[in-house]
C-alpha cells in the first residue's frame, strides 16, 4: 500500500470512527492491556481509573489506600479498578527485594530498598519490571523527576536506544490543514532532553518513527529538522543533525528519515521541489524531529497556539517498557488519553 493512500485511509478511519483520540481509545481498548496509576490520592486520577474502565480503555491498577480513596471519592464507580496499597501488599518484600538486587552496585541497602518501595511510583515502577502490570502513567501530582527517576533506575532504556525522549501527537484543527494530509502530525523532542548528541538526536528520530506506527498508525516520514536544508549552511549545530541522520539511517534502514530540511522543506512541496529535489521525505513530512527541546517546544506551542492544533503529550519513548509522565495541570480526560497512549505502546 502507498504512503500517500496510507494517509488517506487513516483519514477515512479517523472520520468513521471520530476523533483521532477516540480512534486511540478504540484501539487501545481492542487490548486490554493494564494500567498502573500512582497517585490515587488525587481526584482527577481517580476519576480517570473509573472512566477508563468503564470505557473499557484498560485494565486499571489504582494505587493508595481503598478506604480513603473510597470515602474521598464517592461518585466515581471504582468496582471494577484494583486498588493496591504499597506499604500493605503481599508484593512488597518482592518488590524490595528486586529493587535491592537492581541498585545494590549503586550502594542501596535492603533496608533502604524496603523503604523505597513503598513509594507508589517505586512501586508501579516495581510493577512493570516485574511483569505485572503493561505500563505505568503518573505525575499529576509528582514532579517529572519523580516519575522518571524510577523508570530510569528501574525500567531503564530500550536495548539499543542511549537516551530516552519524548514526543506530541499534534492533531489538525477542525476543517483540516493542508499540510498535514492524515490530520495529525508527530512533533519531537518537546519536553525532555534539552540536548542532544547525534546519536540521541538518531536514537529519537527511529523511537518517534515506531512511535508514529503503534500509536497513530501512520507510515512515517521522518524529517530531521535545522535552520539549514542539504548543507545550505554551515555550524556545529547543523553538523550535529546531518550526523545524527546519517547513523539513524545506518540503524533503521527501512525507515523514510531524511534531514537535514528546514520546516518549509519539510513540509511545502513546492519548497521542497526547490531545496531537497531528491529527498523522498521532503514536502511529505509527518514526523518532525527538532534539533533540541528548546526549538521543539516552541515549535509545538506556536503550532498550538497559532496553528489551532491539539498537542497530546509529551508521551514518553525509549523505556524498556511503557512508562509516562503526566503535566501537573492536567485534566482528567489528558490522564485518560495518557493511560490508551501508554497502553498502544504495551507490545
Amino acid at each position: 500500500m502507498g504512503i500517500m493512500k496510507a494517509f488517506k485511509d487513516l483519514g477515512r478511519k479517523i472520520a468513521e470512527n471520530g476523533t483521532v483520540i477516540e480512534t486511540i481509545k478504540k484501539k487501545a481498548a481492542a487490548k486490554q492491556k493494564t494500567i498502573v496509576l500512582c497517585e490515587g490520592e488525587d481526584a482527577r486520577v481517580v476519576e480517570a481509573a473509573a472512566d477508563c474502565v468503564e470505557q473499557g480503555i484498560a485494565k486499571i491498577v489504582l494505587l493508595g489506600n481503598a478506604e480513603e480513596i473510597r470515602a474521598k471519592n464517592p461518585d466515581f464507580d471504582l468496582s471494577g479498578v484494583e486498588i493496591i496499597e504499597p506499604a500493605t501488599s503481599p508484593k512488597l518484600g518482592e518488590y524490595a527485594k528486586l529493587l535491592y538486587e537492581l541498585r545494590k552496585a549503586k550502594g542501596m541497602t535492603e533496608e533502604q530498598a524496603l523503604e523505597q518501595a513503598k513509594d507508589a511510583t517505586f512501586f508501579g515502577a516495581l510493577m512493570l519490571k516485574s511483569g505485572d502490570v503493561d505500563g505505568l502513567v503518573s505525575g499529576a501530582c509528582h514532579s517529572t523527576a519523580n516519575t522518571l527517576r524510577p523508570g530510569l533506575q528501574i525500567i531503564k532504556t530500550a536495548p539499543g536506544v542511549s537516551a530516552v525522549s519524548s514526543f506530541n501527537l499534534m492533531v489538525a484543527p477542525v476543517g483540516g490543514n493542508k499540510y498535514c494530509e492524515d490530520g495529525m502530525l508527530i512533533f519531537a523532542d518537546c519536553g525532555l532532553n534539552p540536548t542532544y548528541t547525534a546519536e540521541g538526536l538518531a536514537d529519537c528520530a527511529i523511537a518517534t518513527a515506531k512511535s508514529a506506527m503503534e500509536i497513530a498508525g501512520l507510515s512515517p516520514r521522518v524529517a530531521m529538522l535545522s535552520f539549514s536544508t542539504m548543507g545550505s549552511a554551515k555550524h556545529d549545530l547543523v553538523t550535529n543533525v546531518q550526523e545524527a541522520v546519517k547513523i539513524a539511517k545506518e540503524k533503521a534502514p527501512e525507515l523514510m528519515i531524511d534531514g537535514e530540511l528546514q520546516f518549509d522543506a519539510a513540509m511545502v512541496p513546492e519548497v521542497a521541489a526547490l531545496k531537497a529535489p531528491a529527498s523522498k521525505v521532503a514536502g511529505h513530512a509527518n514526523v518532525l524531529i527538532f534539533p533540541d527541546l528548546q526549538s521543539g517546544n516552541i515549535g509545538y506551542k506556536i503550532a498550538e497556539r497559532l496553528g489551532g492544533f491539539q498537542a497530546i503529550g509529551p508521551i514518553c519513548q525509549g523505556f524498556a517498557k511503557p512508562l509516562n509522565d503526566l503535566s501537573r495541570g492536567c485534566k482528567k480526560d489528558d490522564i485518560v488519553c495518557a493511560v490508551a497512549i501508554t497502553a498502544l505502546q504495551a507490545e
